[in-house]
């Protein structure tokens, strides 16, 4: 198989919500609850977000489909370049986090072997 992950995969979409229809109905809901144009963050400001976090998760589909509606949102070039690095650097932030959590889990495991 030459790739894992392609847009043909779409056409599975109803497949699988209709696999799993409860769980997916509630996913549907809190999707579009969460997507709702009539919140107190402004829609634009709501897709940058979505595209920091579909960068940090990087699900290829959620980046194309929050890019675009960033896009319709009126986010710039320069928006969306900002965007992409708060997300690396706090995606390294948290792995400078968890890299505390490493050192402690050291600490503790050399201990044990002495």
């Amino acid at each position: 198989m030459a790739e894992y992950q392609t847009p043909k995969d779409r056409a599975y979409t109803n497949t699988l919500l209709n696999a799993a229809p409860q769980e997916a109905a509630a996913f549907m809901n809190l999707k579009h609850t969460a997507e709702r144009t009539d919140g107190v963050i402004p829609i634009k400001y709501r897709e940058l977000m979505s595209v920091a976090v579909a960068l940090t998760t990087q699900c290829a589909y959620c980046i194309e489909s929050h890019i675009n509606n960033a896009v319709q949102a009126g986010a710039t070039r320069e928006e969306i370049a900002e965007t992409v690095f708060i997300a690396a650097a706090l995606r390294a932030g948290g792995a400078v986090g968890t890299g505390l959590m490493a050192m402690r889990l050291f600490e503790e495991a050399n201990a044990e072997r002495k």
